[in-house]
């Protein structure tokens, strides 16, 4: 193992995730969030970059690691730093960690998406696209025939998470999409789309509605769980390519 320089994995990072490409929310703010003093050491990596997750990484890790994340520090928006904001960043720059943070990009990455990773793990094993986020082609799906029971079961299994389903669809699948995350709002991509089954990680009291008058099943497997199997298949393509040691830092929010 050996360490990089923090501006040559950037680099590679935002061409191979295709930062500048894919649009996202503003607060997203894709590429690197914090710099460290150039070299790296190690990469870690977790869904959030909340507090508890940073406060591991000062404990576990040696200076100049590079902590990747699905979700970054800015989703409030142009804040001042201040309060955990401050408490966040000055962590990080004291144990000199570099922070970098891809949603959307990662989200709809075909290789180590979270929605093609799922979607590969549970069986569809050339998922494509079936919906549309901004003008990038979005989500996973293809053909899967299976119970929809025995899928709950598979789902659970891969994610090692509760699944709340909602069974619009019909007792075999045939037709199976993805979105990781809160996409509950996409029940109707999915029927349009010709899908009987959606797996996504959370949505509102009224998409039990939409499910059964759509007919589709619905999956919840978690927000926070679907979107863990992004970023590890990001740092394992990563430590091969850098020659690099990784770890998942794992930190559910049972949501």
């Amino acid at each position: 193992m050996k360490d990089s320089p923090l501006d040559e994995i950037v680099d590679y990072l935002d061409a191979y995730l295709r930062v500048a490409e894919i649009p996202d929310e503003a607060g997203a703010l894709n590429g690197l969030q914090v710099e460290n003093s150039g070299q790296v050491t190690s990469i870690v990596v977790a869904v959030d970059a909340s507090q508890r997750t940073i406060d591991r990484v000062v404990a576990e890790c040696d200076s100049g690691a590079l902590l990747l994340v699905h979700h970054g520090l800015f989703w409030d928006g142009n804040q001042p730093i201040a309060g955990r904001r401050y408490r966040r960043v000055k962590a990080l720059l004291d144990h000199d960690i570099a922070l970098y943070s891809a949603h959307i990009p990662l989200d709809a990455h075909p290789e180590v998406g979270n929605n093609a990773v799922l979607a590969r793990m549970l069986g569809i094993l050339d998922p494509v696209p079936f919906d549309d986020y901004r003008g990038t082609p979005f989500g996973a799906s293809g053909h899967l025939i299976m119970s929809r029971d025995r899928l709950v079961e598979l789902v659970t299994e891969v994610l090692g998470a509760p699944v709340h389903l909602i069974a619009g669809g019909p007792e075999t699948t045939t037709r199976v999409g993805v979105i990781t995350g809160g996409a509950g709002g996409r029940i109707g991509a999915a029927a349009r789309a010709g899908l009987d089954t959606f797996v996504t990680g959370e949505g509102a009291h009224h998409t039990t509605f939409d499910a059964l008058e759509c007919g589709v099943n619905v999956l919840y497997a978690g927000h926070y769980a679907t979107e863990t199997v992004g970023v590890k298949a990001l740092a394992e393509h990563l430590g091969h390519r850098f020659g690099m040691r990784w770890n998942f830092h794992d930190h559910p929010t049972g949501l």
